[in-house]
């Protein structure tokens, strides 16, 4: 079996090297380099938690998605990944974090809750609120995110896939499963994969109704020297907060500390929008001066444009396409930690060992079982 593969972020990859381990050809075509420093699964780190608020399907898939990680880290020789564990923040009565750990009791998972005392002898870098309340999880971290598509990048052609750079599809037809590029070139195969990221709309345009670009802005922060080692020690901060609320990310793995936020933007163009203006710094930095201790010894690094592809619900637009062909969309900002498991669940569907039918719904986190078994 032959699949074209759409897109070189991390699920067309990780959708290559599922293919791979199961005797299959594939090739992937990337408009740019690979990685593409304009894609969405580019940059330092990605997170990985359990805590999803009331989202069962989607914690349940977590520990699933770790097990596909360690898969790949066999294949690669390597891991690229560090935990560091989980700290939910948000204000007293805050669904997110009430649901969050009843859905992780429920589970059996240990969830423990903070009281403001312990808040502040434990994570003293942290600025608290007294209307704040915490739990901490020893499970979580962080996925070097660039290293492993550059890991990938290096590994998928020693395991027979071929890498397309520099070859931008411009027209894909899922009935043929072929692939038009932009220098005339057709690919056919027996199936078609469109993991095209912010540009997926432009190759299916009946999905541009579905999934949105959304341009994010993020920002590198060093700490004062002396908190550096501290720093490295803490857990992923979640800071839940109806009005400003971000995610931080320790400096772990020879990385940089990481602050970004989950207030999706539903605008901009993917190919021109990424300068980042000084008021969108301004008004990430303030919501960091709120949150840590002595913010003024902070120095802000360098603030960068992302883009998500947003789906109303947030929820995964795994799908079959035609005859032929399948999507990956709608990621919404929290799929990269489910890249390599994605890959081996549309892989699966593809040999046959998978339903096609059961597959949408549980990526879509309506099914908090893996569907499993062959196609009758």
């Amino acid at each position: 079996m032959r699949a074209i593969v759409v897109g070189a972020g991390i699920m067309g990859l990780s959708t290559a090297w599922a293919l791979s381990r199961r005797g299959c050809s594939a090739v992937v075509v990337e408009q740019h380099q690979v990685p593409n420093p304009l894609g969405s699964s580019v940059d330092q780190h990605r997170l990985i938690r359990y805590s999803y608020g009331a989202q069962a399907s989607y914690t349940a898939m977590v520990a699933d998605a770790y097990a596909a990680w360690d898969r790949l880290w066999a294949d690669l020789g390597r891991s690229l990944y560090v935990d560091t564990g989980t700290l939910c923040i948000g204000a007293e009565g805050h669904g997110w974090l009430n649901d969050s750990a009843a859905t992780l009791e429920r589970r059996g998972d240990a969830v423990e809750w903070l009281s403001q005392t312990d808040l502040a002898r434990r994570f003293p870098l942290l600025r608290l609120d007294p209307r704040d309340r915490a739990f901490l999880l020893p499970s979580g971290g962080v996925l070097l995110a660039t290293g492993i598509v550059e890991a990938l990048a290096r590994y998928l052609p020693v395991a027979g896939v071929a890498i397309r750079a520099g070859s931008a599809a411009v027209s894909v037809d899922p009935e043929r499963a072929t692939v038009t590029l932009d220098n005339g070139e057709i690919l056919s195969g027996d199936h078609v994969v469109v993991a095209a990221g912010p540009w997926v709309g432009r190759l299916l345009p009946e999905l541009a109704g579905r999934v949105t670009p959304s341009r994010q802005v993020l920002t590198y922060l060093y700490p004062p020297p002396d908190q550096a080692l501290a720093w490295s020690r803490m857990p992923m901060v979640l800071d839940i907060d109806p009005a400003f609320g971000f995610y931080l990310v320790p400096p772990v793995g020879g990385t940089l500390m990481k602050v970004g936020d989950h207030s999706f933007s539903l605008t901009g163009d993917p190919d021109r929008d990424r300068q980042v203006a000084d008021a969108e710094t301004a008004s990430l930095l303030e919501g960091c001066a709120r949150r840590l201790a002595g913010f003024d010894r902070y120095r802000p690094g360098e603030a960068k444009s992302c883009f998500y592809t947003v789906e109303a619900e947030e929820r995964f637009v795994v799908e079959p396409i035609g005859a032929a062909g399948w999507v990956m969309t709608g990621f919404s900002g929290h799929g990269f930690k489910f890249g390599a498991l994605m890959g081996e669940a549309v892989a699966e569907t593809l040999t046959g060992d998978r339903s096609p039918t059961a597959l949408p719904r549980w990526a879509a986190g309506h099914d908090p079982q893996a569907p499993e078994g062959p196609t009758a």
